[in-house]
């Protein structure tokens, strides 16, 4: 064989070889720290794990009552404050009403009527003595806790009593609250359970 066939059949020296090697170990831990730190600085300073964006809402339900409403929803939503702040006390702000102190409106045929005439009177008029609600007899006295709202307020309030608590009638205009207040003149006086039978629904 001759020299120049020797040199092309045998590799150059010096000529590097490939082989394998590991990774250092340092440049593992190295990773999985900064990452761990990434982690840390995001839960702390993200929007999405910090409770700070989203206190004092405890669930899903708090964080809609406070979302801005329109239309019928508007006015629900108007009708049930006005409620839990004038008749939720005696009556309870789930309707079912409170022994001794006033009787349930939560599926009550008081409310659920056809029209809203006869139960428009009971907050603008008062009652007096004894009333039979869901079969039980109630002989308490309630004043005319919806005389000093404004027409549109009391409307929005008994249209939340209508449709609330599995009640399921058609809300309350604001012009059926002033033709009834209308018709009662500005001296109301408190209805007994007999007077408010006899007033068309």
């Amino acid at each position: 064989m001759t020299d120049d066939a020797k040199s092309c059949s045998s590799p150059a020296r010096g000529e590097p070889a490939a082989s394998r090697s590991l990774v250092p170990l340092w440049i593992f831990l190295l990773t999985f720290t900064l990452l761990f730190l990434g982690g840390v600085y995001f839960d702390h300073h993200s929007g999405w794990f910090n409770p700070a964006v989203y206190s004092p809402y405890a669930n899903a339900e708090q964080l809609d009552a406070y979302q801005p409403k329109s239309g019928a929803a508007a006015e629900l939503a108007r009708g049930k404050q006005v409620y839990e702040t004038v008749c939720g006390i005696c009556h309870g702000v789930d309707g079912m009403g409170k022994p001794g102190q006033a009787p349930p409106l939560a599926l009550s045929e008081w409310v659920n009527t056809k029209g809203a005439q006869r139960l428009a009177h009971i907050p603008l008029e008062g009652l007096n003595g004894p009333v039979t609600v869901k079969g039980a007899t109630w002989n308490l006295s309630m004043p005319a806790m919806g005389a000093a709202l404004s027409d549109a307020d009391l409307a929005a309030l008994l249209s939340y009593i209508r449709s609330a608590w599995g009640n399921k009638e058609e809300p309350v205009t604001t012009a059926e609250v002033d033709k009834v207040r209308a018709a009662i003149g500005a001296h109301p006086q408190p209805l007994t359970g007999a007077e408010l039978k006899t007033l068309p629904e």
